[in-house]
Order: C-alpha cells, then structure tokens, then sequence
C-alpha cells in the first residue's frame, strides 16, 4: 500500500500540478500556494535502486542544487516505532547520509486526516554543507523516545507544503529573477537613452 503513497509524493516533488492539486485538496489556500512552488523548481524524482534496502530510502529527489533520498511511510496511527528491519533502516539511512553528505528524509503520510495529511522529518547527520547545513537547521530532526529510540510522530514533523515552500526558495532561482530584473532595467534605459 505505501507504493501508493510513495507515487503520490513523486507526483508532489517532480512539480505535477494535477499531484500538488490532489493532496492539498482539502487544505487551505495557503497552504496549497505554498506547495505549488514546487511546481516552479521541481525535483527528478526516481524510485531508488532496491527500493526497501537500507540505506536508499524509497526515492530519490535530485535537482541541480540538492539531492536527497526518502523513506516514505504511512499509517493510521500518528506515531511509527523503529523496531528490527525498520530500525535497521533508520540506522543505514544515518550512515547513507554521513557517508555521502545528504540529508536523509522520512516523509509520513497519516491516513484518514484532512488538510496536510504528510509530514517530513530528518534522520539527524553530522557533516553536511552548504545548501544542505542551511536546510536541515529548520526540518525537525526524527524524534527519540524517553529511552533514546528513534521513532516517527507525525505530529513533530514539518508539513509537507512548508518543506516545499523551504525547499522551493534558492539562491539560484532569486538570482534568476534578479538577473531578468535587472535585463529588464537595462533594456528600460537602453530605450530612454535613445
């Protein structure tokens, strides 16, 4: 069933409006102009090699200035306990990321709820830069428990709109607007020096 979920979030990421559209159907207006900025900086989404093996996560998001895998998951209760092959997993996806210097990601999907029904969370990774040492700063990190055991609650994590709207605003796309502002400017006063 997460196959489901798992489309539904490659939809959102590579910037299908019609997949934006779906899962914000019953969300605010606000919320659902933050998610379609994705739409203006999509992702290439792919499902990861060994979908399920640790360290990969389920998909891969790559863009020309961050790349991160994800570990898609879905429930009807609010919270996901990380026991046996899904700590394993938690485990791989920390050493994936220091490894690698990415930002491994969990994004839950809760079932039965209205609005936002997504909610990304962070396996906490030592060593990154740039972009992604900027990012990280403001997605929670995956919860532990009183006993120090990572686990998912939806509740604690960042929203899915929120993430994109994080995510959708770069360095790279400001300067774009500023470099067609700024040709804009310079064709205004070609035209007046004439």
């Amino acid at each position: 069933m997460s196959g489901v979920y798992e489309r539904e979030l490659r939809a959102v990421l590579a910037g299908e409006k019609k997949g934006v559209y779906a899962i914000t159907r019953s969300c605010t207006e606000v919320e659902r102009s933050l998610a379609l900025q994705v739409c203006e900086r999509p992702f290439l989404v792919v499902r990861a090699p060994g979908s399920g093996s640790e360290g990969t996560g389920d998909i891969l998001a790559l863009r020309g200035d961050i790349c991160f895998p994800i570990e898609v998951k879905s429930s009807k209760k609010d919270k996901i306990y990380l026991s046996g092959r899904t700590k394993d997993q938690y485990d791989a996806l920390m050493t994936t990321g220091e490894r690698c210097g990415l930002m491994t990601l969990y994004a839950f999907r809760l079932k039965g709820v209205r609005g936002d029904s997504w909610r990304i969370m962070k396996v906490p990774v030592n060593g990154l830069t740039g972009k992604l040492r900027s990012l990280s700063r403001s997605i929670p990190n995956v919860p532990l428990t009183r006993g120090g055991k990572p686990y998912l609650n939806w509740q604690e994590g960042m929203p899915l709109h929120r993430f994109l709207s994080l995510i959708s605003r770069s360095d790279g796309a400001r300067s774009i607007d500023a470099k067609n502002n700024f040709d804009n400017v310079y064709t205004e006063l070609t035209k007046l020096s004439i």
